[in-house]
């Protein structure tokens, strides 16, 4: 479990606390609010407003009010309901293209050596080759890797979801829909498993040596 617990120095120089930019930490909790409201739609969608049982409440209560209606009239309004709330989460999803395309351009525009894929390589470097820092390279080689593949899940949920929203515009693709959404589907779940990995790590820490990691996400750290 300890693998997974993101930590406070930085690996060049083990001695400092980590530096995070102000467009790196607007990244992390906007993208933390958009993330968390576009599942929160899926949830809504297939509990309260599945169309099977919220057809079955809606005609439950309409008879109860003395109108008599058919499972075929209450369909489309059941429908209705839900595809609103999809209407939701479609803007959720522009927002979340939105802010990986801003993560992607930040990261040509950080430091070097704040740079995702060379910290990744520092990390590797440091744990295989030199062998020093090594508690401290494999923490930061398996946390940054998983940011690597967390960030491939943001790409194909943003490509798949675009396909989806535009489908109309992929006409010759129309007979691949069904496996795009089952792709969508997969990798929200895949998500999912990250963010409860990832929260589950950083409660970890801020029990052990990197208490503070959440307000240094704040306010900046290095301090």
């Amino acid at each position: 479990m300890s693998a997974i617990e993101p930590v406070k120095q930085d690996i060049n120089n083990p001695t400092q606390i980590k530096k995070y930019s102000f467009s790196l930490r607007l990244w992390h909790w906007l993208n933390a609010i958009v993330i968390t409201g576009s599942l929160l739609t899926v949830l809504i969608n297939s509990t309260l407003l599945d169309d099977r049982s919220n057809g079955a409440f809606i005609k439950n209560e309409l008879q109860k009010a003395g109108s008599a209606v058919t499972d075929k009239q209450i369909q489309p309004v059941a429908h209705a309901m839900s595809d609103n709330v999809w209407g939701i989460h479609v803007y959720f999803g522009y927002a979340l293209v939105t802010l990986l395309v801003f993560r992607l351009v930040l990261e040509f525009f950080q430091l070097a050596d704040k740079k995702l894929m060379r910290v990744i390589k520092t990390a590797y470097h440091h744990y295989f080759i030199t062998k020093k820092q090594r508690e401290l390279a494999w923490h930061e080689l398996i946390v940054k890797t998983l940011y690597a593949i967390f960030y491939l899940m943001l790409i194909t949920m943003a490509v798949t979801g675009l396909f989806l929203a535009f489908e109309d515009f992929f006409e010759p693709y129309k007979s691949i829909r069904n496996s795009v959404k089952d792709v969508h589907g997969f990798t929200m779940y895949l998500i999912l498993g990250f963010i409860v990995i990832h929260i589950l790590g950083v409660l970890l820490a801020e029990r052990k040596d990197s208490k503070g990691i959440v307000s240094d996400m704040i306010n900046g750290g290095g301090e």
